[in-house]
């Protein structure tokens, strides 16, 4: 992996790095993002921990080959724990032809690490919206 993906040293600056690094299209780049033990909500309201499963989950919206774009929103801080708001998106036509439009509000939980870094501890995309169960 490049190291020119760096973590960020401030919540206020894990958009820039996510969309950095999922515009990149790899999945390894996107897995540095998340501290061991962390949980990704996946789009059924499951929660995973399996670092191959949070790889799958990402790479299912990394396939499209379209950019994300993701703004924050609101950002609270409590000692190494934060709360971030991010409005994210992933529209143009996927690979198959179709139109594609994702988009949410995440409400994620980071944690910054012994060495400064701010890493996912929650990585919760559709924030409080509700879930459709998985097919």
């Amino acid at each position: 992996m490049s190291e020119s993906y760096s973590l960020p040293t401030e919540p206020e600056n894990m958009a820039a790095s996510l969309v950095e690094r999922f515009n990149s299209g790899k999945v390894s780049a996107m897995m540095i993002h998340y501290e061991p033990g962390a949980v990704f909500v996946a789009r059924d309201g499951r929660s995973v921990t399996d670092p191959t499963e949070i790889a799958a989950e990402l790479e299912r919206d990394l396939k499209l080959g379209l950019p994300l774009e993701a703004t924050t929103r609101h950002v609270f801080v409590a000692g190494d724990i934060a709360q971030i708001v991010l409005d994210w998106s992933i529209e143009g036509t996927g690979p198959d032809g179709t139109h594609v439009h994702l988009e949410g509000a995440a409400a994620d939980i980071l944690r910054r690490g012994a060495d400064g870094r701010w890493r996912y501890l929650i990585d919760n995309a559709l924030g409080t919206a509700t879930r459709q169960p998985a097919a």
